[in-house]
């Protein structure tokens, strides 16, 4: 199995002015597409090279170079799906029934989430995942390319939003300005998307 860059449904512009074009051009074609091409140069002639990227993100915890280029791959494959024009961006009244039976509330929920994202030292992502036990939604933040499927990480479950807050996410843009970058995050959430992915892991799990 060979991996290929996600093609994006929109264009660069169309996160402005809350991510700039020039960011997403960069993000994309250098940043992803690097970890795109290292994951595939990894995992040739070896026990990867034929699994699905959920199974090498379960497996290839081991090998640091697999580990960190398959998270990078998965993190923004995922992030881009769930990024849309601030046009769009709508919260459903049946996803916030969802949100509301684990975090009380929308704006708990976004309180809890931006607290992780900005307490969070260093590099890394920030999650809204579902605990295939329960079913319930949770909120984690892991560091460089991890990502809650891995094994190794505090609280393991299904992503279904993930925010990049490594400093290249954001840097052209806010600067050392965290804090208005993660805010200005909840105006581009593709909520039709991460409600879509809820529900077709709810119905697997």
């Amino acid at each position: 199995m060979s991996f290929s860059l996600p093609r994006l449904s929109y264009t660069y512009k169309s996160l402005e002015p809350m991510i700039d074009a020039h960011t997403m051009e960069i993000h994309y074609t250098k940043h992803h597409a690097t970890y795109t091409e290292n994951l595939n140069k990894s995992i040739e002639n070896t026990k990867f090279k034929n699994l699905s990227i959920e199974e090498i993100l379960k497996s290839g915890i081991d090998n640091p170079l697999i580990r960190n280029n398959a998270g990078g791959f998965y993190n923004h494959s995922l992030f881009w799906r769930i990024l849309t024009s601030p046009k769009i961006s709508r919260l459903s009244e049946s996803f916030i029934f969802y949100i509301e039976d684990s975090f009380k509330s929308v704006d708990s929920f976004k309180e809890e989430f931006t607290d992780s994202a900005i307490s969070f030292c260093g590099s890394g992502w920030t999650w809204l995942s579902i605990c295939p036990k329960r079913g319930k939604l949770f909120i984690s933040s892991t560091p460089n390319q991890d990502n809650p499927i891995m094994p190794v990480v505090d609280k393991i479950g299904i992503p279904i939003l993930g925010l990049d807050i490594w400093e290249h996410a954001y840097y052209l843009k806010y600067k050392n300005k965290r804090v208005q970058y993660i805010k200005s995050f909840w105006k581009i959430v593709n909520w039709a998307e991460v409600f879509n992915l809820f529900k077709t892991h709810i119905i697997l799990s």
